[in-house]
């Protein structure tokens, strides 16, 4: 694997964290966000080796600027493209206005989607890996989070759909699927769902970053910070019945 690492969602969170591991680890890293002051904060804390830009993960053009200015860094190479930014919104479904809804799926899964189809060239030419930000929320539909959810069980199938159609191209493709983070994502929501009242914010940023490094030197698919969530995910591919009770336990006043 080229030891370099083009991360959206760079500016706070995850993929600050990401990003200060990676470096550690002596990859050269951009750190690309609608941020752009956030972005380069994170790259002047790494200093040599870091890269900042601004990138709008919803916009095409946006995605080929990004990615051609950060190629001139890394000489063309491109060993991980980590698809980590991206937007929640807690609530019951009826209060959620469809603007909401639609920009979720634009960040969330379009977002995804233009990475791979802009990097994929270079991740040809590096054999590079594509890590996908998923969710536990992935694992089971969860209520009072659907938007969400539905938008990350996209970001799984396509993840699954690609990991095969690319093994001819020398791409891995996976995802991780962490459940609450104490992010500025969860912190910032107004609307508290039952799961996050009940299960808390017990994953940090560093953590996730860890199953990231993983999962980008891994043989895996799916990659979970939790191993509760690991073993809820198997419950669910055998026994679907058994997954939605837990489910339903979880968020149970």
């Amino acid at each position: 694997m080229d030891k370099s690492i083009f991360i959206t969602g760079a500016a706070s969170g995850i993929g600050k964290a990401t990003a200060l591991l990676f470096a550690k680890r002596n990859f050269t890293v951009g750190c690309y966000d609608v941020d752009i002051d956030g972005a380069r904060r994170v790259a002047e804390q790494i200093g040599h080796g870091a890269h900042h830009g601004r990138i709008d993960v919803t916009q095409e053009e946006s995605w080929k600027a990004a990615v051609d200015d950060f190629s001139k860094s890394s000489g063309g190479a491109l060993g991980v493209l980590f698809n980590c930014a991206g937007i929640m919104r807690m609530g019951r479904f009826e209060d959620i206005p469809v603007a909401e809804w639609q920009k979720q799926f634009d960040v969330n899964v379009m977002g995804t989607v233009l990475g791979i189809r802009t990097c994929l060239p270079l991740l040809e030419s590096s054999r590079g890996v594509v890590v996908n930000m998923s969710s536990a929320s992935a694992i089971y539909g969860q209520p009072e989070l659907a938007g969400y959810s539905a938008s990350k069980f996209a970001v799984r199938g396509l993840t699954e759909a690609l990991d095969i159609e690319f093994k001819s191209k020398g791409v891995r493709i996976v995802d991780i699927m962490p459940s609450y983070v104490q992010t500025p994502m969860v912190h910032s929501q107004v609307y508290r769902a039952r799961s996050l009242e009940r299960l808390g914010a017990r994953l940090t940023p560093e953590d996730v970053a860890e199953t990231v490094w993983k999962a980008s030197h891994g043989t895996g698919v799916h990659y979970f910070p939790q191993l509760d969530f690991k073993i809820l995910a198997r419950l669910n591919g055998a026994l679907p019945e058994a997954a939605r009770l837990v489910m339903r336990t979880i968020i149970a006043k």
